[in-house]
């Protein structure tokens, strides 16, 4: 059985905000990469813009002051992020994908009524508190925990690599509430305001690449939340919850990836038809016009990869193989292409301050987070396998 979402923006009025997002990625972000690298921050002025713009709800239904857009429409805006510095998309990723969609698919009334307004509008910044220090692309092996107590629920335990976590306003905290049984998985989600009495967040990491994503450990220590912070009022929610929410967010960092990808292609190709080797441009060589041959097949097998896979997605026809494929395929991908690009550049592929290099190490990350190529190969072969013994 499938289930259609529609979306609830036209073609032309989509059109017109891939049009002015475009615009605004390459007139007012790329020209600025140097300055964020730099200062490890996305400028005020530019987060002011993309807050104008509807990016920070721009996956969050209308009814709540978002943009309404679906996934297909989704990756399309996602190729266009992945062009720029990776922190642009990370400062509203969160509240458009993995954080904001387990509001928007499995929160009560009230709970999309409290916060996906300001979450639409980015007057709250939200951070989805899942991967811990022995818990990673697998949730089952989560450890922090929700006792009740008192009408209350107690959440004590310890996330890691957080995304927004420094300037997080909620935290979307998965915890377990009993060993998984045969009822369930045993994982709760809750709503966790940044300033509840015992969460603390830990210092900025400092990471590889994508300078101005902030990233921090966040720690909770006995944090009190009532029953109407916990998601869709449900205790066994939680694990679902995760699974659903990346598996959507797979096929938008895929799509993060092919921008990322389509990037580094055409840096390569400049560089190549203006760089000279003994007085001739480096692309009239057979060598290096194989290089942007792969380079090339490799953005256009992506793109189709995640149209595909999103409208698998908006139809209901798959939404398990299909994200998998899209993030594997993609994610390794863009390191090939990035590899590729630091090789056409030669030593000044190098140089930091050169683009290529800020996207090699950026993409880096696409293959870890949201599940990393190892879970997303183990997911395809299972699901595979499973559905042909069914037969």
């Amino acid at each position: 059985m499938t289930s259609t979402v529609s979306s609830e923006v036209s073609d032309k009025d989509f059109a017109d905000i891939l049009a002015a997002t475009r615009q605004f990625i390459r007139t007012q972000v790329v020209p600025r990469e140097l300055e964020i690298m730099a200062t490890d921050k996305v400028p005020d002025d530019i987060r002011d813009q993309a807050r104008h713009l509807g990016l920070f709800g721009y996956a969050i239904p209308q009814q709540w002051g978002g943009l309404g857009l679906d996934l297909t429409q989704d990756v399309e805006l996602a190729m266009e992020f992945g062009y720029t510095s990776l922190a642009l998309r990370s400062m509203f990723g969160t509240n458009n994908g993995i954080a904001g969609q387990v509001l928007v698919g499995f929160g009560t009334d009230e709970q999309k009524a409290r916060w996906l307004a300001g979450i639409a509008s980015g007057e709250v910044v939200a951070s989805f508190a899942l991967t811990e220090p022995g818990a990673g692309s697998n949730p089952a092996g989560l450890r922090a925990k929700a006792v009740r107590d008192g009408g209350q629920w107690v959440i004590s335990g310890q996330k890691r690599f957080i995304t927004n976590a420094p300037t997080a306003n909620l935290f979307v905290v998965f915890a377990r509430t009993r060993p998984a049984d045969a009822d369930g998985a045993g994982i709760a989600v809750f709503l966790v305001p940044a300033d509840a009495p015992g969460v603390v967040v830990g210092s900025k990491d400092a990471k590889m690449g994508q300078e101005g994503a902030w990233t921090a450990d966040v720690s909770f220590d006995e944090v009190r939340v009532g029953d109407d912070a916990l998601v869709g009022g449900s205790v066994d929610i939680g694990y679902r919850a995760a699974m659903t929410s990346l598996a959507r967010g797979r096929i938008h960092i895929a799509a993060v990836a092919v921008g990322a990808a389509q990037r580094a292609l055409d840096e390569s190709v400049a560089y190549a038809a203006t760089a000279t080797q003994g007085g001739t441009p480096i692309g009239s060589f057979q060598l290096v016009q194989a290089m942007l041959a792969d380079q090339q097949t490799g953005v256009m097998a992506g793109r189709a990869l995640v149209r595909e896979a999103a409208r698998l997605w908006v139809s209901g026809e798959d939404r398990r193989v299909a994200p998998s494929t899209a993030k594997l395929y993609c994610t390794e991908m863009v390191g090939k292409v990035a590899d590729l690009a630091v090789q056409i550049h030669g030593g000044s592929g190098y140089m930091r301050e050169v683009a290529v290099e800020r996207i090699y190490r950026e993409v880096r990350l696409l293959r870890l987070y949201e599940g990393t190529s190892e879970i997303q190969r183990l997911i395809i072969g299972g699901a595979l396998v499973k559905a042909a013994q069914a037969m």
